[in-house]
């Protein structure tokens, strides 16, 4: 008998992440980090931290695990691996190595249903030129796979979110929908057959994003994962001590997501980001409630959101063309508004 993995697990990819009214207030709380070297660690909810081992080397490490966003085993594998290795090409990084983590239930389903993640996960990392050396399991009610990755970077090219400037222009590389395109197959509401799109953009590695923004050199830089396209931004206009405004009509999403959201689908995690986003983004008259859930919609291994000078951008959406990236498009414009508040236009202005 097939197993639907979705059909196992109450959440599903990074819609199961604790959204960010939740866990900002216990970061806080956390102890200061007071390692000189620690070049970035949670202060401004990057991506990844950044750890200098010498004047022209520096690691990269982050850890991604989740619940099933695809029924199929292999598919599960490869997403979840790509989603983690995301968090390295967001900081401008390049991938060294990773480990497996893993929770499954053994007693449940069998063990060629983890096999078949394992090779999943472990033929996208090849694909990104590493290889997976080791890693942990343990026994859970539901399956939960994911890497921690090791990437290295030059000190001086380490891309974070905190470095956006006004002026900067705004470059998402793959389109938005993701998170309502697997609720609505989870959901057996997927009538217009949607899937197999999410999978190819949720497993389409950001390596070719991650390669044309360091050869055009930019400001900063997120991957668009849990927390949204405006939940993610939020953090980076935070960070930049800088505000945003959005241009709706410019942002890339998958057409199927838009039916689907005006039908009333959407994951938990899209409209928990949606509640906390009350507070830092205002909209335009005219955009409705369908618009702003597209725009908060918990991603599972997005593209990358690039803030770049005007003067280069020309020459990033040349380069991201050049490596095929999903999509290249300059969706809005960091300004001098209030820090970390973003307002969301109809169309550009």
């Amino acid at each position: 008998m097939t197993v639907r993995l979705t059909q196992v697990a109450k959440r599903a990819g990074c819609a199961a992440k604790h959204p960010p009214g939740y866990l900002f207030p216990l970061l806080r709380g956390l102890p200061p980090i007071t390692d000189p070297n620690v070049m970035i660690g949670t202060s401004t909810a990057d991506d990844a931290a950044v750890y200098r081992l010498s004047a022209d080397t520096a690691l990269v490490l982050t850890t991604d695990f989740f619940t099933p966003v695809v029924d199929d085993p292999y598919d599960f594998g490869a997403v979840a691996a790509t989603n983690a290795l995301s968090d390295v090409y967001a900081m401008g990084g390049k991938p060294l190595t990773a480990l497996n983590l893993v929770g499954f239930p053994d007693e449940t389903l069998d063990a060629s249903i983890l096999a078949e993640i394992l090779r999943g996960g472990a033929e996208k990392a090849r694909e990104a030129g590493i290889d997976l050396v080791g890693g942990h399991t343990i026994k859970t009610d539901e399956p939960i796979y994911g890497l921690a990755v090791t990437g290295v970077v030059h000190p001086d090219r380490v891309v974070s979110n905190a470095g956006g400037r006004p002026g900067d222009l705004l470059v998402l590389t793959k389109p938005l929908g993701i998170g309502i395109l697997t609720t609505a197959a989870k959901q057996n509401k997927d009538t217009r057959g949607a899937i197999g799109k999410a999978i190819q953009l949720m497993s389409t590695l950001n390596r070719g994003a991650c390669e044309a923004m360091t050869a055009v050199g930019v400001h900063a830089a997120t991957d668009v994962t849990g927390f949204g396209l405006l939940g993610h931004l939020r953090n980076v206009v935070a960070a930049s001590g800088c505000g945003a405004t959005v241009w709706l009509d410019a942002v890339p999403v998958v057409e199927e997501a838009w039916a689907y959201v005006k039908e009333g689908i959407a994951p938990g995690g899209t409209h928990a980001n949606w509640r906390f986003l009350k507070d830092h983004v205002s909209y335009e008259d005219g955009i409705d409630k369908p618009a702003e859930l597209v725009l908060s919609d918990a991603q599972t291994s997005g593209g990358l959101l690039i803030a770049v000078e005007p003067a280069r951008v020309d020459a990033l959406v040349r380069e991201l063309e050049a490596r095929g990236t999903p999509a290249r498009a300059i969706v809005g414009r960091l300004d001098d508004g209030p820090a970390g508040k973003i307002r969301v236009a109809a169309t550009r202005t």
